[in-house]
C-alpha cells in the first residue's frame, strides 16, 4: 500500500522541507543551520525521486538530480564545518547572533 502511493512520499518531503525551513529561521547555531540545510536538500531529493518513480518516462533523470543534490550536500557540509571551526577559533562561539562583525 505504501509503495504505490506518491502522496506519502510528497508528504514526507514537505515535512522534511518545512522542518529544515523552521530550523533555518530559528538559527541557534551554525551546526543547527547546517542540519536544517541538509533537511531541505533531503526533502528536495526525495521529491525528485518520488516524481521520477511515479511520473517520469525516464526514471534516471530523477536519480541523476538526486545524486547531484547529494554531492552538493556533501560539499556544503564540508565548507560549513570549516567555516564553523574558523568562527569558533576567532570568536569562541558558534551562535550566529554573537558574531556581528563578520564581513565578506
Amino acid at each position: 500500500m505504501l509503495n504505490n502511493n506518491i502522496h506519502i512520499y510528497l508528504l514526507l518531503s514537505v515535512f522534511l522541507f518545512a522542518a529544515g525551513c523552521y530550523g533555518l529561521i530559528q538559527r541557534r547555531s551554525f551546526i543547527r543551520m547546517l542540519i536544517a540545510v541538509e533537511l531541505i536538500l533531503n526533502g528536495a531529493g526525495l521529491n525528485f525521486m518520488a516524481f521520477s518513480r511515479f511520473t517520469a518516462a525516464e526514471p534516471n533523470t530523477g536519480r541523476a538530480f538526486t545524486l547531484f543534490i547529494m554531492g552538493l550536500a556533501a560539499t556544503e557540509a564540508a565548507i560549513m564545518v570549516s567555516v564553523s571551526l574558523s568562527v569558533y577559533r576567532k570568536y569562541y562561539t558558534v551562535d550566529p547572533d554573537d558574531v556581528k562583525d563578520l564581513k565578506l
